[in-house]
């Protein structure tokens, strides 16, 4: 069985708490470590607009949702993209009050460059003191997924 750091005497909710703190505070500084070691040239809220772009065209709305951004924020955001040739912006045809927005070509790369980057250097920084790099990421991965499976099942 797994020896708990947390202090002698806690409740098991008490425990998990502890954990979680712990938890979100490594997540937090690996995924700012992460995003300078990618060098995207853009703001996280840029990179996490085209992060949501990637899979499929978002309208604004559904953007706002994905990244816990503010829907004027979102649209700043996007204008800021567009400008740069990274996301456009259409109206529907059917509905012209819907605006649309989709990832182009350039952004696209933008993402998979900064990506490679950050594989590179989580890469180095596992090779330098972890003997199967592989599975460590892979595990990390699995953790996650595990949490995120727990808090929101229909999402995950």
């Amino acid at each position: 069985m797994h020896q708990s750091s947390s202090p002698p005497g806690l409740t098991d909710e008490q425990r998990i708490e502890s954990a979680a703190r712990g938890l979100l505070r490594g997540i937090g500084r690996l995924a700012q470590t992460l995003f300078r070691t990618g060098d995207f040239g853009l703001t996280r809220s840029q990179a996490a607009v085209l992060d949501a772009l990637e899979d499929a065209p978002r309208r604004v709305t559904a953007l706002a949702a994905y990244t816990g951004m503010a829907q004027p924020r979102v649209t700043v955001v996007l204008q800021r993209l567009e400008e740069r040739g990274l996301a456009s912006r259409e109206r529907r045809a059917a509905d012209r009050r819907v605006v649309e927005a989709s990832l182009t070509p350039a952004g696209r790369e933008l993402l998979c460059e900064g990506r490679r980057r950050m594989a590179a250097a989580l890469l180095r920084g596992l090779d330098a003191g972890v003997e199967d790099s592989e599975r460590a990421v892979s595990d990390a991965r699995d953790a996650l997924t595990t949490l995120l499976n727990a808090i929101e099942p229909e999402t995950s």
